[in-house]
């Protein structure tokens, strides 16, 4: 299958879906840090969707759409921060070019995103835990024409993967990532994550 992985500078499911047979491109605004750029599309996305792809997976940038900047966008209680909560606009509009996309099979990745932006209803949430990460980090999914994605190797997590705002001065409330310039690492498709959507819907390509 030819398939658009788009926003993702790791290339962590690219890769996965390369192993299976595919013809899978990354593509992102930034060079790609999984080793192989001659599979990686470093361009706006908006051209690529006019494309025919047979899948797209996207993982569009979450910063202004997260509950976790819930206390960003809302500085003092009951006060809004305009100009946050049109960055988060923008990030949605951006989000919905994939949702609304011209292709039969689509899966949008995102965490859970404050309710002021009304996002579309999301078909299946997943954990890092259910597919052998030891950490819990709530993720979202919006599927067209693919099957839920089921758990692999469900583990005992530890801790959350990001550290908790209420937390910061126990230790064992960190999880693996670190925030601030961390936010990239952080972003990251957790490998267990990302072999299971190379084969549960994609699958070994036929030659």
């Amino acid at each position: 299958m030819k398939i658009l992985v788009a926003c993702e500078e790791s290339q962590a499911v690219t890769i996965e879906l390369r192993k299976l047979g595919h013809e899978a491109y990354s593509c992102d605004i930034e060079e790609c840090s999984g080793g192989h750029p001659e599979w990686h599309l470093q361009t706006d996305v908006t051209e690529l969707l006019k494309m025919k792809w047979d899948m797209i997976l996207a993982f569009p940038p979450c910063t202004y759409l997260s509950n976790a900047g819930a206390c960003r966008l809302y500085p003092k209680k009951g006060i809004l921060n305009e100009e946050r909560y049109k960055k988060g606009l923008e990030a949605k509009e951006f989000f919905m070019m994939f949702y609304n996309a011209n292709c039969e099979k689509i899966a949008i990745e995102n965490p859970v995103s404050s309710k002021i932006f009304e996002m579309p209803t999301h078909t299946q949430e997943i954990q890092p835990w259910q597919f052998g990460h030891p950490y819990t980090k709530k993720t979202r999914l919006w599927l067209k024409g693919l099957k839920l994605l089921e758990p692999t190797d469900i583990v005992q997590p530890i801790s959350p993967y990001v550290p908790s705002g209420t937390g910061r001065k126990d230790k064992s409330k960190y999880g693996a990532a670190k925030r601030g310039e961390d936010a990239k690492n952080r972003a990251k498709t957790f490998p267990g994550i990302a072999k299971a959507i190379a084969e549960q819907w994609a699958g070994k390509a036929n030659k």
